[in-house]
């Protein structure tokens, strides 16, 4: 197993969701870079389920201890290595998916791969919960990225067919400080009241629901990254693909390419009032041949549904061989839409860091 990424940037991840800790070693980072801790703990708080009560009741304090690397708020240029305790484990309520694959999930793969050594408790490594080492290194990134001009912002696009306005072309810092300061991320709140509504409707039928996530990183320079196989999109979906329930991405218009003609979804070139050169629409994402062209980078990505529901669902039991039916026990978020907006703007921040720091 590697749950190692990056050229240049480099995070490590270990744990499990119900051992002692999880964690991080970020490496590669230049020293002498601020780090604010309030920067990281509000992140951490955003992805926790303290966030609103439509999430897990499973509520851990993810307060992330830096064992090394950073001191008096700066980096040393040192790898910086961040531990999180899990506290809050109920591990009874996973008894029966030692043998019982839930659907949907990786144990049945796992159980394969590993030949039955994986830890099953919440998941494992496979787990949500290893989405906060994420964050925790990415809010590092993001704050470095912030005091260089460059700005990350996500809102929830879609759950459940509850759309929400999309990114102008001219979204900007200020538009991005003032989206991330909303508890539910959204550009129409009214549109977010209806999604709120929606995950409720699934909570109570003991099901679930997922969604999109928009992104835009604005004041992206022009020129940074690469053709073929380490370009901007290639960075940002190898990470993000690591993020658990993440099933798909699109840059700009995406698969709305498929349902035009190249003369109505071209990105035309301009010179502005300042001789700055811009696109009149931004289709691609502000990313042509895998290189940014300064304008706003942008894209989507469509989180599945969790899959652990309360309804009883057909599967196998690898133990007797045979058909069976399980129920899952536990505590499961209706939605993990919203709380994997901070994690999408944490491994983008990764992402946008390595390829900075390549040029």
């Amino acid at each position: 197993m590697s749950s190692t990424w990056g050229n240049n940037i480099k995070i490590s991840v270990f744990g499990e969701s119900h051992g002692a800790a999880i964690g991080v070693v970020l490496d590669g980072l230049p020293s002498g870079e601020d780090v604010d801790l309030n920067f990281i703990n509000d992140k951490m708080f955003k992805r926790s389920s303290k966030i609103n009560s439509l999430s897990t009741p499973r509520k851990e304090d993810d307060k992330p201890v830096i064992l090394s690397g950073i001191k008096d708020g700066k980096t040393e240029g040192t790898p910086v290595a961040i531990m999180i305790e899990n506290v809050n484990t109920k591990s009874k309520d996973y008894d029966n998916i030692s043998t019982l694959m839930r659907p949907s999930h990786a144990d049945y793969t796992a159980n394969i791969r590993y030949a039955g050594f994986q830890d099953v408790r919440g998941g494992g490594h496979f787990s949500g919960r290893l989405t906060a080492p994420l964050v925790a290194a990415g809010a590092i990134c993001e704050y470095i990225l912030q005091n260089r001009g460059i700005y990350i912002a996500s809102h929830v696009k879609n759950i459940h067919g509850v759309s929400d306005d999309v990114f102008p072309i001219n979204y900007n810092k200020e538009n991005a400080l003032k989206l991330k300061q909303k508890t539910l991320q959204v550009l129409n709140d009214e549109k977010g009241k209806k999604m709120l509504d929606e995950i409720e409707k699934a909570r109570d039928n003991a099901d679930s629901v997922g969604g999109i996530i928009e992104t835009c990183v604005i004041n992206m320079p022009v020129g940074i990254g690469s053709p073929m196989f380490n370009g901007i999109e290639n960075k940002l979906s190898s990470i993000i693909f690591g993020v658990p329930a993440v099933k798909g991405i699109e840059f700009g218009l995406g698969f709305g390419f498929a349902n035009a003609y190249a003369s109505e979804c071209n990105d035309a070139f301009y010179y502005d009032e300042n001789k700055k050169v811009k696109t009149k629409i931004n289709n691609n994402g502000g990313i042509n041949g895998g290189i940014t062209n300064g304008m706003n980078v942008n894209f989507s990505v469509v989180i599945k549904p969790t899959p652990s529901i309360f309804k009883a669902q057909e599967t196998i039991d690898i133990k007797s061989g045979e058909n069976a039916v399980i129920k899952i026990q536990g505590r499961h978020d209706p939605c993990i839409v919203i709380r994997a907006v901070p994690v999408i703007e944490s491994v983008t921040a990764i992402a946008i860091f390595d390829c900075l720091t390549e040029r």
